[in-house]
């Protein structure tokens, strides 16, 4: 429950600080007296964003801080789930700086605005008068029925289902869409695999290739070179052997007449062997030479196709024909790879939507389960609110899709009058009988969800005499196990509370602030006694006041 709210520099608030203790607190004051500014504040506690034009002075910090008693409440593990201190007496707060920078605590831990609105919501439901439109909703709707069906757990359960529903069939469509361009590509790239496999060049040493083609490709001219080569070194009368022969025969006579001239004649002993290793070798290339039109037109051929395939991949050597081979065996197995990938995909598809429909299923079933009870308490708490002919019809039917929520489509319609027709709320409840059914919606909820504190602002608009007394009933019956608190300009009303605060202003020097008091019994009985007569308190809104309260 809320136990203790301060509030600093927020609108015309210059400091406030007021406890607040279980039971049904009332709230009353003047129209534009502040009652939604101490809404406002509350709102920045509970994780609402800062409406910076609210700071009551800009070039100091604004503080609004709320005490929550934690108690009974079982909070323990979402303190735990965001690593926070579990205190039963849990302090928020919220700064506003000069700078315009916002900050949160719970303990004095800083948090963010997503897990402060996340706690927020456990503590307190605010119910501003706007939102009485929100039970024409369908999504609030659907939060009343599965807080009565008590679905949480199978809601998580169904959100992660259709999660990974809804991924695996965007991993489907991505593969798919890979599948149709890889079968496009598919015949071309096969075709281009078995062109380079038949073409049988890949392991081909190019150069020695290239080398066997210059040789056949050129024996005759080889073969002129190599006999005029021969006829220089051994030509009887001027071959180059014979004269060095010669010559060699000199210098071996001179070595016998001086030393000096013996290193001379083993030079030209040394060119002389050298010069028959040359000749021999040279008769040996000329014996092996050997012209073969057929082999010269065959390595012909795998060196055009070599260089075709080279010019139609764009690379130079072998080498990247290979690498070119291999990037199409890997395109060309993709598609073998996407069809298993697809298969697979499809095995987890097929469990996910199983198990989807296990747990829509479920969620159908639990919900079908409490449409009766809900319509008949409405009729019950309705009819003692004044609308004894209020019917309500509410159903469920099949969607044709998974939603955020389940397979289902909820209809809520209601027969306000005897002999109408079931309508949509929108078009079949007028704005006070959309309070009476929210307020009755709110008491349901109430018995179900266990939350600590409710504030109802202003619940009681478009209603009056015996009707607000039964609505102060309601709330007075909530107040027995939770803390309520209501924004209301009835007497009736306000006559109900076991705490009764006015908000009012007070004129300050030069500047107007926002005062909030808590009345004690003579207090209240003229604030009651004025909501009843006016400014001008009479005997009669006295004696009146008098009766209420008692």
């Amino acid at each position: 429950m809320l136990a203790q709210l301060y509030i600093k520099n927020y609108a015309l608030i210059d400091e406030l600080d007021v406890r607040f203790d279980d039971g049904l607190t009332i709230i009353t004051g003047e129209t534009g007296a502040g009652k939604s500014i101490l809404l406002g504040g509350l709102s920045l506690v509970l994780g609402k964003r800062v409406d910076f034009s609210k700071i009551k002075d800009s070039t100091k910090k604004s503080i609004i801080e709320g005490t929550f008693n934690l108690e009974n409440y079982s909070l323990q593990p979402f303190f735990e789930a965001h690593e926070l201190e579990y205190e039963i007496e849990t302090i928020i707060r919220r700064e506003v700086l000069p700078s315009g920078k916002s900050r949160a605590f719970v303990n004095d831990s800083p948090v963010t605005l997503h897990v402060l609105d996340a706690l927020g919501r456990q503590l307190i439901d605010v119910h501003a008068q706007h939102e009485t439109l929100s039970l024409t909703d369908n999504v609030f709707q659907f939060q009343i029925i599965d807080a009565l069906a008590q679905t949480h757990t199978l809601l998580e359960d169904y959100k992660y289902a259709l999660e990974d529903y809804k991924k695996n069939q965007n991993v489907l469509q991505t593969f798919e869409a890979q599948q149709l361009q890889s079968k496009k590509d598919h015949d071309y790239h096969s075709f281009l695999l078995q062109e380079l496999k038949g073409a049988q060049v890949l392991n081909l040493d190019l150069k020695a290739l290239e080398a066997q083609y210059e040789q056949l490709n050129n024996v005759d001219f080889i073969q002129n070179e190599l006999q005029f080569a021969q006829q220089v070194l051994n030509n009887e009368d001027l071959g180059v052997s014979t004269h060095l022969f010669e010559l060699k025969q000199r210098f071996n006579k001179l070595k016998n007449v001086s030393e000096v001239y013996a290193s001379l004649f083993e030079r030209v002993q040394s060119v002389h062997i050298e010069l028959d290793d040359i000749y021999a070798e040279i008769e040996h290339h000329q014996n092996m030479l050997e012209a073969n039109p057929q082999l010269l037109y065959n390595i012909e051929g795998q060196l055009n196709k070599v260089n075709d395939l080279c010019v139609k991949h764009n690379v130079q050597t072998i080498e990247e024909l290979n690498t070119v081979y291999e990037d199409l065996e890997q395109k060309v197995a993709q598609l073998t790879n996407l069809d298993a990938q697809i298969e697979a995909i499809h095995i987890l598809l097929n469990k996910s939507l199983k198990k989807l429909n296990n747990l829509s299923s479920s969620l159908t079933a639990k919900r079908k389960a409490v449409l009766t009870n809900l319509e008949d308490e409405l009729h019950l708490l309705l009819s003692a609110l004044g609308m004894p002919n209020a019917v309500f019809n509410i159903k469920l039917r099949p969607a044709p899709t998974f939603l955020g929520n389940g397979k289902d489509e909820l209809l809520f319609l209601l027969k306000a009058n005897k002999g109408g027709d079931f309508l949509p709320l929108d078009k079949g409840a007028s704005g006070g009988e959309l309070s009476r059914i929210m307020l009755a919606v709110k008491y349901i909820l109430s018995k179900h969800q266990k939350l600590p504190t409710i504030m109802f602002d202003e619940i009681d608009t478009g209603v009056s005499g015996e009707i607000s007394n039964k609505m102060a009933s309601i709330m007075q019956d909530m107040s027995e196990y939770m803390q309520v608190f209501t924004i209301t300009h009835l007497p009736q009303i306000a006559a109900k509370g076991t705490h009764h605060f006015k908000v009012f202003k007070e004129d300050r020097d030069a500047t107007t602030v926002t005062q909030l008091k808590k009345l004690d019994n003579e207090e209240r009985l003229q604030e009651i006694a004025q909501m009843l007569g006016g400014k001008e308190i009479t005997e009669t809104a006295k004696q009146h006041a008098k009766q209420l309260l008692n």
